[in-house]
């Protein structure tokens, strides 16, 4: 799923070689946003042309293809044998993970973009029809929804009995995961895209008004702001999250990383495109695309760049990472998985 876990820390569950070399490299005839999900040997993508593509893991072959109505920018997530994914056209797709058949589906009122999160039989996404919604896992049925009264972009986090969502009307909305009850908004001072990526008592955002932002969640309080004078771009990326770092990319077209207790500057690594691609970290290295058409591994205690792969295509999805395999899609249209 994206982010890795419920609560979208971003960091991935198994390891990668020390040295990457490419595995196959796969053409899917459209451009791609969509973050892959990778399960059993298998990686699903979504495309700007509207396929779901599973592709095999060992060599890049197509297993099977299911066409959705519009774009899916959704990343996809793999949960009870299937595959969950939205569209442009607020469409909530499951299909059958081995198959590509569809199961069921839930059509909202516009476009998904956030990726499904999950906990137990419940599901919870967002839709640009300012709603978070909550169905049953096994039959796509609507167990409750919360009007956030503006477009929810990012993905939900869930962090045991709640559901942590950043909206485009400013505020972190926190609520009950078993009924969709209000607990407390808290102001972030301007719209987030960003999922909310959950470390303890704490939540980091990225903020389209040029700011990082750290919140006690269950104090309902700002902790700190990065915000850089010089550099005044949004983040659209979402932040992943250790106990000792906090790292995140921008549209200034760099990556930094924060003490998460403080918001002190750790380090900056600068890019020659702006990175909406949310950093994963696997160990101690940190992996993201960029813009500028490559994909970077930095060391995570200094920021230090340890390799780089020349796609050429921009990249704007976050890297997967499972299996011993990193894959990650290009917008023009190339799929990559890298291993030994």
């Amino acid at each position: 799923m994206f982010r890795g876990n419920a609560l979208n820390t971003g960091v991935a569950g198994s390891t990668l070689p020390e040295k990457l070399a490419v595995r196959w490299k796969r053409e899917i005839g459209d451009g791609t946003s969509s973050t892959a999900a990778i399960a059993d040997g298998v990686a699903y993508v979504g495309t700007d042309g509207g396929k779901l593509l599973a592709l095999d893991l060992k060599t890049g072959q197509p297993k099977w293809e299911y066409k959705s109505a519009d774009a899916i920018e959704s990343s996809p997530s793999v949960v009870a044998g299937l595959v969950i994914f939205g569209d442009e056209v607020g469409n909530l797709h499951a299909c059958d993970a081995a198959t590509g058949d569809e199961r069921w589906s839930f059509k909202a009122k516009d476009r998904i973009i956030s990726s499904a999160n999950y906990a137990g039989e419940r599901l919870v996404f967002g839709s640009y029809d300012s709603h978070v919604y909550c169905l049953r896992i096994a039959d796509g049925q609507p167990l409750w929804s919360y009007g956030a009264d503006e477009r929810v972009h990012g993905t939900p986090a869930i962090a045991g009995e709640y559901v942590l969502a950043a909206a485009c009307d400013g505020n972190l909305h926190v609520v009950k995961l078993a009924d969709g009850t209000l607990v407390r908004k808290v102001p972030l001072g301007s719209v987030s895209g960003s999922a909310a990526a959950v470390g303890g008592a704490r939540v980091f955002l990225g903020c389209y008004g040029n700011q990082v932002i750290a919140i006690d969640w269950q104090a309902g309080q700002v902790l700190w702001r990065f915000e850089d004078k010089d550099h005044g771009f949004p983040f659209l990326s979402s932040a992943a999250v250790t106990d000792g770092f906090v790292v995140i990319g921008g549209r200034d077209k760099r990556v930094r990383a924060f003490d998460p207790g403080t918001g002190r500057q750790r380090w900056e690594f600068a890019t020659k495109g702006r990175v909406d691609s949310s950093p994963v970290i696997v160990g101690e290295r940190a992996f993201f695309g960029s813009a500028d058409g490559n994909l970077y591994g930095l060391d995570l205690a200094t920021g230090q760049e340890l390799w780089r792969f020349t796609a050429g295509g921009a990249i704007s999805a976050s890297p997967a990472v499972g299996e011993g395999c990193l894959v990650i899609g290009t917008e023009d249209g190339v799929v990559y998985c890298f291993g030994m």
